[in-house]
């Protein structure tokens, strides 16, 4: 599928070659996994330790808050470089990693401390280490400059972190080689897969598939006394925090729907949404002729992530697959937009290009901790970052983005956020 999108997976596309020692067993792909310690990094380094043959790490990063299970994966996985992306941890994660080996009964000499970089650009300089595969798997728009840095080394980017795309936009996609990006997200997965069915000229729209979130079927009127508990308690997918409560306002649904505008250079207006409770259809394209190819499996993230470290060829068990000895009821509904707003909003901002999707991101994680911090209602998160976004929208930068255009942005609409939401308190 080469011809369906300018910043997309290429079926036919092997990963860009690693410019240093291979290691591990022959033909394996390096790997340097970003975000090791999150619940991606975490999955991914499962289906790396259940295929030695095909994998091998290079690479571990994380933000440092969990060094002692940083020091494990250092450990087991034998990387050539860890990095932390607070610098304070370095010291931190060296005492972990020697408490983990003595805990392990390894004498000094069995083991090699790989080298640690620490410190705001230590993530981007595991994403250019010498590999073959760079999974993305940082929260959040802090993931921008590893991916940029990635791509400039010439890395296949296994991409997890959507946010990095979204607000980088243009950016992304001008470093980006045909082939370059590979989707993680089990949406974007789930099409680069059934876009293998046909010609770009045959694609007529986009379906993306989302639960519904814990709060799937309620009124907005329902929604008002919603607690930060109850959005955390997500029906189908463990994931972190930030992704959990994005789903359960559908702010993750409206990122998806940018994501797949710039991975695929599909027009936003011929990208649907369709709630579908059970998350076995991961998401749906349907073509010209007026047939539609979907792409099924139960929610489990492994098996994006493999495909994601493989493409363009499938891992075998990569996860379980369904069962077809028994009956299966799948729902398909359309989505709610009075109650759940968020996707409209990002149609908009996705429409408007620019930084304004720097802005709706921003904007949202800084709501998102307003609300988990008790100063802002559920339903105040997606109507405060639409207030942000309308603000901004009459002064946004004109002509070629730069990457200081997307930092000032997403900067400013921070800051507006937070003086919102300190408002609510």
């Amino acid at each position: 599928m080469a011809d369906n999108g300018r910043v997309t997976a290429d079926q036919n596309a092997a990963p860009a070659p690693a410019d240093g020692p291979a290691g591990g067993a022959p033909g394996a792909r390096d790997v340097v996994v970003l975000g090791s310690t999150g619940s991606i990094g975490t999955q991914a380094l499962d289906v790396i330790r259940r295929n030695p043959g095909r994998f091998r790490v290079a690479g571990l990063a994380a933000g440092g808050g969990r060094v002692d299970l940083l020091a494990r994966q250092a450990l087991e996985f034998r990387p050539e470089v860890v990095a932390v992306a607070r610098a304070s941890a370095a010291q931190d994660l060296q005492l972990a990693f020697y408490a983990e080996a003595k805990r392990h009964g390894y004498a000094a000499g069995d083991y090699a401390i790989p080298k640690i970089v620490a410190g705001p650009e230590a993530v981007a300089e595991a994403a250019a280490w010498p590999c073959d595969v760079v999974l993305n798997g940082v929260t959040g728009a802090l993931g921008l400059s590893s991916t940029l840095a990635a791509l400039d080394a010439g890395r296949t980017l296994a991409l997890a972190n959507k946010e990095s795309l979204i607000v980088g936009g243009p950016l992304v996609a001008e470093r980006a080689r045909p082939g370059q990006i590979v989707p993680v997200d089990s949406e974007h997965s789930a099409l680069a897969q059934c876009l293998r069915g046909g010609r770009a000229a045959e694609v007529r729209r986009l379906v993306l598939t989302a639960s519904g979130g814990p709060f799937r079927g309620r009124s907005r009127a329902e929604l008002t006394d919603v607690t930060p508990e109850q959005a955390l308690d997500h029906p189908t997918w463990d994931m972190g925090p930030v992704v959990t409560i994005n789903s359960a306002t559908l702010v993750n649904k409206g990122l998806e729907v940018i994501e797949a505008h710039l991975l695929f250079d599909v027009p936003m207006d011929r990208i649907e949404v369709m709630v579908h409770p059970q998350s076995v259809i991961h998401s749906m394209v349907e073509f010209t002729d007026g047939s539609t190819l979907a792409q099924a499996s139960p929610p489990d993230m492994r098996l994006p992530i493999a495909l994601g470290l493989n493409w363009p060829d499938r891992v075998p068990d990569a996860a379980p697959a369904l069962d077809w000895t028994r009956a299966h009821t799948w729902e398909l509904f359309p989505l709610d937009d009075e109650a759940f707003p968020a996707v409209a909003l990002a149609r908009h901002v996705g429409e408007r290009g620019g930084t304004a999707p720097a802005v709706y991101n921003a904007a949202n994680e800084e709501c998102v901790e307003a609300f988990r911090a008790g100063r802002l209602p559920f339903l105040g998160i997606v109507d405060t970052v639409a207030r942000v976004v309308h603000e901004h929208d009459s002064g946004g930068p004109q002509g070629r983005l730069t990457l200081d255009d997307v930092l000032a942005a997403d900067a400013w609409a921070r800051t507006r956020a937070r003086e919102l939401t300190a408002r609510e308190g």
